[in-house]
């Protein structure tokens, strides 16, 4: 495996000191599937944001996708994210536009015809299990069937990278563990995939769980997939 993203000494500190990340030296390989975990206010959000370019290093290096973070040009950051899937709590679908538009959205961007974002969309549907509601508007979903889009609208554009911010958060178990299964699908593609989560049940997917506490990295665990936590 080559690494996919790579923290060298990266430091991120907010107004009034409020230190967010400090002294990251973190390395992901390709193809991982990864779990951030931490008590709120370790740096996890700050991590995942930083991993898409919403947030610069103040100092050390940060390499993704072989691409220098701290020193990308804004004209080259839709580039960037064109290779990343991200996925946040709140799905931010449009309540005016049906499901299979939603998720049909992020083709256009990149030039997409309508006919072969239609058919795109359709096979990330069929992926999370929502083919059928192709033609619903969000808010007639459940709140897990609307993360299951916003999973689907991640990975329609064939991402290297799959972020995750909370993905299964107030989800009840059966939601959470279709969520968990649409994304690790991807992963055994070959997709990396970085997950945040306070969810201890779902350890046992991961290749890795990276501990982190006051934007320090505190530990690593490597668990025992297939193992109930």
């Amino acid at each position: 495996m080559s690494a996919m993203i790579q923290f060298q000494n990266v430091s991120r500190c907010y107004p009034s000191n409020i230190i967010a990340l400090q002294d990251i030296n973190l390395t992901i390989e390709q193809g991982e599937f990864v779990f951030l975990s931490g008590p709120s206010g370790a740096g996890k959000s700050t991590l995942l944001k930083m991993i898409a370019a919403i947030e610069r290093p103040d100092t050390g290096t940060l390499t993704v996708n072989g691409q220098d973070i701290g020193g990308i040009k804004p004209a080259g950051i839709p580039f960037l994210r064109r290779n990343l899937g991200l996925i946040l709590q709140q799905q931010h679908l449009l309540n005016d536009k049906t499901i299979l538009e939603n998720v049909m959205l992020p083709l256009f961007v990149t030039g997409v015809t309508e006919t072969e974002a239609q058919s795109r969309a359709h096979a990330a549907l069929e992926k999370v299990g929502l083919a059928e509601r192709a033609t619903s508007l969000p808010l007639t979903l459940s709140e897990g069937e609307q993360q299951r889009v916003a999973v689907a609208r991640a990975i329609v554009n064939q991402p290297q990278i799959i972020l995750a911010d909370e993905p299964t958060a107030n989800l009840d178990r059966a939601n959470a563990e279709k969520v968990l299964d649409a994304i690790a699908f991807f992963q055994s593609a070959g997709v990396t995939c970085v997950i945040s989560t306070h969810d201890e049940s779902l350890f046992p997917r991961a290749d890795r769980i990276i501990y982190l506490e006051r934007g320090r990295l505190h530990h690593i665990d490597q668990p025992i997939k297939g193992t109930k936590a």
